[in-house]
């Protein structure tokens, strides 16, 4: 097989795969449990970004204050596209009256189109990050796409119990968890072709993933969980965040060991 058959094989099977586990894990949690593992979202979001997402943006990049400031950016963009999709759905004043103890189990899709789009954003940097180590050689390219895959099943998981706690249906969650994986297909094909470009972007695309992953844990989910003060909820949620960072920790950990 040639490079290019090899990374548009890999990133569209990769994407696929690591969607459907993640799905399939998702899908087995019902209505009821949606609002408490959404702690454990908030957990693997802060993870991928803390984790994962920022250093290797700042280890790739020629000037820290430029990514920096990309992500602050990225923030401020998120928030007034939520602004959009808040004046979208609802007039004002209707609003100002919504009851906010709603949110928790809907919110208008406000955290499910942030999630989807800094998502997007990462896979087509992991498309990237897969075509270059295929021009290297196939057997780096293979090692890059599974440490990519086993990645990307804890953070697609959180992602799935994001949409559903965001009012879509289950159908419509794996739909667009599909359509955003196929950004990776993309990020892969155009690097094959325009590879030092692409690479230039690496860091501010990243950056942007980051900022999305991080807003949505901020500002959507984390005010969610304050509305269960009481010490068992909040043992419970405290717990369940620490499980998500040490998840995203962990699939780490053992993807560089086999790298």
């Amino acid at each position: 097989m040639t490079p290019l058959s090899w990374i548009i094989a890999v990133t569209f099977f990769g994407g696929v795969l690591s969607v459907v586990v993640a799905s399939v894990f998702a899908l087995r949690a019902n209505s009821a449990q949606i609002p408490v593992l959404i702690s454990y979202a908030v957990g693997a979001l802060l993870g991928a970004v803390f984790i994962e997402v920022l250093p290797h943006a700042f280890s790739m990049t020629s000037s820290m204050r430029a990514t920096a400031a990309t992500i602050l950016g990225g923030i401020l963009l998120f928030f007034v596209l939520e602004k959009l999709v808040l004046w979208r759905h609802c007039h004002l004043e209707q609003c100002e009256a919504h009851d906010p103890a709603a949110e928790v189990t809907h919110d208008h899709g406000r955290s499910g189109l942030m999630i989807l789009i800094g998502d997007t954003f990462h896979n087509f940097v992991d498309g990237i990050l897969v075509a270059a180590a295929f021009l290297a050689n196939t057997e780096l390219g293979l090692v890059t796409a599974l440490a990519i895959i086993a990645h990307e099943i804890p953070q697609e998981v959180g992602d799935f119990l994001i949409l559903l706690h965001s009012g879509y249906t289950k159908r419509a969650a794996l739909l667009l968890n599909l359509l955003s994986s196929a950004a990776m297909v993309l990020g892969g094909v155009l690097a094959y072709f325009t590879l030092k470009t692409m690479q230039g972007l690496i860091p501010a695309l990243l950056g942007l993933a980051a900022a999305s992953m991080l807003y949505v844990a901020v500002a959507d989910l984390i005010p969610g969980l304050h509305r269960r003060p009481e010490l068992k909820a909040t043992f419970q949620q405290v717990v369940l965040i620490g499980l998500g960072i040490a998840t995203i920790w962990l699939v780490g950990e053992l993807a560089h060991s086999i790298a």
